[in-house]
């Protein structure tokens, strides 16, 4: 499946073939962001070779099981990703069993360990029940200020609209940019959320029929 998105790109399911790729993407996107610096033990060797296995690992039991992840291309080159899970529990508790499996022996203990806690309070502090997750959203650094953002925004839209379901999609956001970037786009802040040592911003964008009742921020 494959949509085209103006004269900047296109905008294709990710593939096998482009899981290698993308995780390389979202590793160098993710490697600063401070939530995962605290979980993956920054301060220790091995840093970067914990995120990139929890990365790989994460792509590879998306696509196992059919979620949502999109790429931008232009001609073979991979500009931006987006990755989402669905709502509904056919994904949750089976994707925790395997993946704390395999993280155990890629990431170690005790990242795999707080990952599962990080998702753990994500959950129970959501106002709504089913609900689609943005886990991870980047742009090459080769090719950010092109709008490109929006166009990966404008996927995660089109998945919401086509899952009638879900009352739609939550992030957390961890860094002030980040928050104000999903505000200008319809995001509003639910609370805010401390997982670990850091703060961040649990972040909702409904869908148009649907009211969520706001948690005062914390």
């Amino acid at each position: 499946m494959s949509t085209d998105i103006s004269l900047k790109g296109e905008l294709m399911y990710l593939g096998q073939e482009h899981l290698a790729t993308a995780a390389s993407l979202l590793f160098q996107a993710y490697q600063n962001d401070p939530l995962f610096q605290s979980i993956f033990q920054v301060e220790k060797e091995g840093y970067a070779q914990r995120l990139r296995a929890a990365i790989r690992e994460e792509l590879t039991v998306f696509h196992e099981h059919q979620q949502p992840m999109f790429g931008l291309f232009h001609d073979d080159t991979l500009e931006g990703v987006v990755c989402m899970t669905r709502p509904g529990s056919n994904f949750g508790p089976e994707r925790f069993w395997h993946w704390r499996l395999r993280m155990l022996l890629t990431a170690g203990y005790v990242s795999t360990k707080q990952m599962l806690e990080k998702e753990r309070i994500i959950a129970e502090a959501m106002p709504v029940q089913n609900y689609h997750m943005l886990t991870f959203i980047a742009v090459h650094p080769n090719y950010q200020q092109q709008g490109l953002g929006d166009l990966l925004v404008h996927a995660a839209r089109n998945e919401l609209e086509n899952h009638a379901e879900s009352a739609g999609i939550s992030l957390l956001a961890t860094r002030s940019e980040y928050g104000k970037f999903f505000a200008s786009r319809g995001f509003h802040e639910l609370r805010s959320l401390q997982v670990g040592e850091i703060k961040g911003q649990l972040m909702f964008l409904a869908r148009e029929d649907e009211e969520v009742v706001e948690n005062s921020a914390e």
